[in-house]
């Protein structure tokens, strides 16, 4: 009884959103659309230096994940945060605004001149790997969007306890993980009436909130055996997939599955991908996309990205 009572708030909650949201956000709610996000978009010890250009080349809406990492420079603990996928970090990393900020800096101006928003967001910034308890490096990620706050959808924080408020869209979102030192220093330290301009993940057992209105999987909740080892795409797998989906939106939360890649093994070490994400083929992968859009995935990551956009929106 609880269950549905809790269900049918959050959906009255989301109808009131839909009804009240400025123009272009209508088309940006739990379940509106699926977003081709490109995975672990940035070098690898230097190589592979042409994957945000990759991404930036799809249809809009895309998103982009990096990971962060802080890398200290000199004996007085001054540093910059880098995207990089594993210490120790270096200087051949690039800064997060020199590999981001700067490269999509003329996307960004040009939309806020335009009058179309129907795309907004043009992309989605996954920051979900921010690695290393630094607090330096969760100062500089806040102060980095912040310096730039008219690029990035925002909402009122409210009072607590805080429920989803309505976005103001703008051309790019940031998704940021969980814990404990993104809440402290996303959330927490905005005041009341201040605006949130990144929001975390949250637990699909409690309904979203104003900061926590995503959810990550692993593809391997929808395939157990993962993708390496996946056989035939089966009734069952589309269930599952549909039943995280359907209760991911009825909690408020956009939902997002990763990695979701089909590739001959040459390709892997040629692009610097992970063989863990691998169904093996284009066909078998175009499968899980094909599903993963039909039963309303928000945010897909691969790192095939721009094949898998050509595929779901030729």
């Amino acid at each position: 009884m609880f269950k549905n009572i809790q269900a049918a708030f959050v959906c009255l909650v989301l109808c009131l959103l839909f009804l009240s949201a400025p123009l272009g956000a209508q088309d940006f709610l739990p379940g509106a659309r699926t977003v081709v996000e490109a995975h672990n978009c940035y070098p690898y010890a230097s190589f592979w230096r042409n994957r945000l250009d990759l991404a930036l080349s799809c249809p809009f809406p895309v998103g982009v994940e990096l990971d962060l990492l802080w890398h200290s420079s000199g004996n007085k603990g001054q540093g910059r945060v880098v995207v990089a996928h594993n210490g120790p970090a270096s200087d051949r990393d690039f800064s997060l605004r020199q590999w981001f900020f700067d490269s999509v800096r003329s996307v960004v101006e040009e939309a806020l001149q335009g009058d179309d928003r129907e795309k907004w967001p043009l992309i989605t910034l996954n920051l979900n790997d921010i690695r290393g308890q630094s607090r330096a490096l969760f100062e500089s990620v806040r102060s980095l969007i912040e310096e730039h706050a008219d690029w990035f959808c925002s909402a009122v924080k409210g009072e607590s306890p805080d429920p989803p408020a309505s976005l103001e869209v703008a051309p790019l979102l940031v998704l940021s993980g969980g814990g404990a030192l993104e809440k402290e220093y996303f959330y927490d330290s905005v005041p009341v009436g201040g605006r949130l301009r990144i929001f975390a993940s949250g637990s699909i057992d409690r309904p979203s909130t104003n900061f926590r209105r995503w959810i990550n999987y692993s593809w391997s909740a929808v395939e157990p055996e993962g993708q390496n080892l996946a056989g035939a795409w089966t009734e069952a797998d589309a269930a599952r997939l549909q039943a995280l989906v359907g209760k991911a939106h009825a909690q408020g939360y956009w939902i997002r599955f990763y990695a979701l890649n089909g590739h001959h093994p040459v390709a892997t070490a040629r692009n610097g991908w992970s063989p863990f994400y691998n169904f093996g083929s284009l066909e078998a992968v175009r499968q899980r996309w094909t599903a993963a859009r039909d039963a309303g995935v928000d945010f897909m990551a691969t790192d095939q990205c721009v094949e898998a956009s050509s595929w779901l929106y030729p």
